[in-house]
């Protein structure tokens, strides 16, 4: 439910692949062969950047995303979940 709700609110780009549930690594490994052999083919350069996005979504501020949700006017109840679920958040490694 909190999933088609957001997803209503805050559309996920096209080329979105992570976090959901579609063959995001396999799709965009087929596509970089793609365009790797068209390049080839055409005797063309290619240049190619990789962006480790790892840990991005801890450096940004809980308060901002709740913020982001209110102005893209989310239902009250599912920002007060979201709000619920990032307060006081700990991670224990065993």
């Amino acid at each position: 439910i909190v999933n088609a709700r957001l997803s209503c609110a805050c559309p996920l780009n096209p080329r979105q692949h992570g976090f959901i549930s579609a063959s995001g690594c396999s799709e965009n490994l087929k596509l970089l062969q793609l365009l790797i052999r068209k390049v080839k083919q055409e005797h063309k350069e290619l240049g190619v950047v990789f962006v480790d996005i790892a840990k991005a979504f801890d450096t940004v501020c809980h308060q901002h995303v709740i913020t982001g949700l209110i102005g893209r006017g989310v239902d009250p109840h599912i920002v007060k979940l979201m709000g619920e679920m990032y307060r006081a958040i700990k991670t224990y490694i065993l």
